[in-house]
């Protein structure tokens, strides 16, 4: 792929799209747009249809969203608007200049029974207003275009931003000895960085689907969390319970899968590399936070 091409980049405030950034830098791409919500609102279709139409990109990035799911069950509305109608006008925009677009969604569209690992195409039934309307965006990216990557990760970390490793070494740092943590929700870890590396390479092919990239590898958040200490050296006892028993500690809780568990077929299919696995992960990032 001709290292000009113009690509634009969403949530670059967040923690993907400002890895999505220091990777394409890297790969050499030198006519990339970072946006975040000051400089576009996506639920406004006549602002989205504008800039896109104004900059004409390739590719189109979309990594900004509504990621806090329990407060989303209290705004419905408006987490329909960002994760559901954004990507939709962008979908619609993106067809008119005839731009790829890469849709990050989540390992919430799915229920989380059983414990088989979820192809790309099984039945979804997402469990939470996140999930559901994550699910809706992928639906509406799914039925404009023809030329997209539809990227699902879970229990994602990067540099910038918040996320769990980053709780944990907090609550160790201001004098945690021990904490309960969910050991029945099992899952993949997804490291920003090499996802991000990941999505640079799918650019420049036309093997257009649905793919799930996280890290490789399944573990619980009480293993997660252990890792973490164990990795770190920090002296914190981790105590595994139960969604059930986290609930009545913290009631107002939106539903989270259970089962997280993501089959990478059709990445091994179309002949991408799978990320690291989430240890090896952690210990990088650690390193990484550490400079």
């Amino acid at each position: 792929m001709n290292k000009d091409v113009k690509i634009i980049v969403t949530g670059v405030k967040g923690q993907l799209g400002y890895d999505c950034l220091r990777r394409l830098s890297e790969a050499g791409f030198n006519n990339v747009l970072g946006i975040d919500i000051e400089d576009l609102d996506i639920t406004d279709e006549k602002a989205v249809n504008e800039l896109i139409l104004k900059e004409k990109p390739d590719v189109f990035i979309h990594n900004a969203a509504w990621t806090a799911v329990d407060k989303a069950e209290q705004n419905q509305e408006q987490v329909y608007k960002v994760n559901a109608l954004g990507p939709k006008y962008i979908a619609e925009a993106c067809k008119k200049v005839d731009a790829k677009m890469v849709y990050i969604s989540t390992d919430y569209v799915f229920d989380g029974k059983g414990e088989n690992f979820f192809e790309v195409n099984d039945h979804k039934g997402g469990l939470s207003i996140y999930g559901k309307t994550k699910s809706e965006g992928e639906d509406f990216v799914r039925s404009i275009l023809d030329k997209y990557f539809i990227v699902r990760i879970s229990w994602v970390f990067g540099i910038n931003g918040n996320n769990f490793i980053k709780t944990m070494l907090r609550l160790a740092d201001s004098g945690k000895t021990e904490l309960n943590i969910v050991s029945d929700q099992i899952g993949s870890p997804t490291y920003t960085y090499d996802l991000a590396k990941l999505l640079v390479e799918m650019i420049q092919t036309d093997k257009y689907g649905i793919y799930h990239t996280t890290n490789e590898g399944v573990c619980s958040w009480a293993e997660f969390a252990a890792y973490i200490f164990t990795a770190a050296h920090k002296d914190v006892f981790v105590h595994p319970i139960t969604t059930a028993e986290y609930k009545k500690l913290v009631p107002s809780q939106a539903d989270r899968p259970l089962n997280s568990r993501m089959s990478k077929a059709s990445l091994d299919e179309a002949g991408f590399n799978r990320l690291p696995s989430w240890k090896d992960a952690v210990d990088r990032y650690l390193k990484e936070l550490e400079k």
